[in-house]
């Protein structure tokens, strides 16, 4: 059997003297494993860092094999991203973020979107509000998405300020008044109608609280897994910035 397909390095590990088993979210083909010789020679080393796109031609006996790769350099970011800060950190946390996904089920969407924010992620402003974001967009693609354009009770579709924790559905202003101590905040920069509003460290601080919760409760917990250690250092890092502790910030 024999494919060639996009993919986004998300990691490596040294497979015997010389060789490497990698790790790519592929366009058509999913998180996907394959065998690259000479992986860990000075020559193929650069090209197989996380977060960097390769085009990849995997070849196998059967289709349940792990099989070969044959990779080629296509957009090499790490060397620039991992001079950053909060890079590091968050690249590690968006690996594991697609690795919430079926190995070899196909999500060309989401390969499109971590594609678009690893182009966007030398800037930590919009590199928080990005992975937000992809936390939002991955509930939804294992199917727990939340409903953020209605309120629950009301059905109103303004001022839509909360969200509770058990229903994950958004809850607006005055319906949630009473009970605003039990609800969720929900940043303006995540509202339908404020997707291009500033947005301040309280404001990604909020984002991760409201999908963090979601994403232990439904998706973590029932694995017997748990938030990782990379997400917690990403979220300090893009909100410990003294240009966020100020004030708004425009987003990307």
């Amino acid at each position: 059997m024999e494919w060639t397909d996009d993919g986004i390095v998300l990691g490596v590990r040294r497979h015997g003297e010389s060789s490497a088993i990698v790790e790519l979210l592929t366009r058509e083909h999913g998180r996907h494993l394959g065998l690259v010789r000479g992986g860990a020679s000075s020559r193929l080393r650069p090209i197989l860092q996380p977060g960097n796109s390769v085009q990849a031609v995997w070849r196998a006996r059967l289709e349940d094999h792990l099989g070969m790769y044959a990779l080629e350099g296509v957009r090499l970011r790490a060397a620039t991203l991992l001079a950053v800060p909060h890079a590091a950190y968050g690249i590690t946390h968006l690996a594991s973020l697609v690795r919430l996904l079926p190995e070899r089920d196909p999500h060309p969407m989401m390969f499109a979107t971590v594609g678009a924010i690893l182009d966007d992620f030398d800037d930590a402003l919009s590199a928080g509000a990005h992975l937000v974001r992809l936390e939002l967009a991955m509930l939804a693609e294992l199917g727990f998405g939340l409903e953020l354009s209605a309120c629950v009770a009301t059905g109103a579709t303004s001022e839509l300020i909360y969200v509770s924790p058990k229903s994950g559905g958004a809850v607006s202003r005055s319906a949630g008044e009473p009970w605003r101590d039990r609800l969720l905040r929900l940043p303006p920069f995540l509202r339908d109608e404020e997707l291009d509003a500033p947005y301040t460290a309280e404001d990604l601080r909020d984002g991760f609280a409201l999908t963090g919760r979601f994403l232990l409760r439904d998706v973590l917990e029932p694995r017997g897994q748990g938030h990782s250690d990379a997400r917690e250092g990403f979220i300090n890092a893009v909100t410990g910035r003294s240009s966020l502790r100020s004030g708004s910030v425009e987003p990307a």
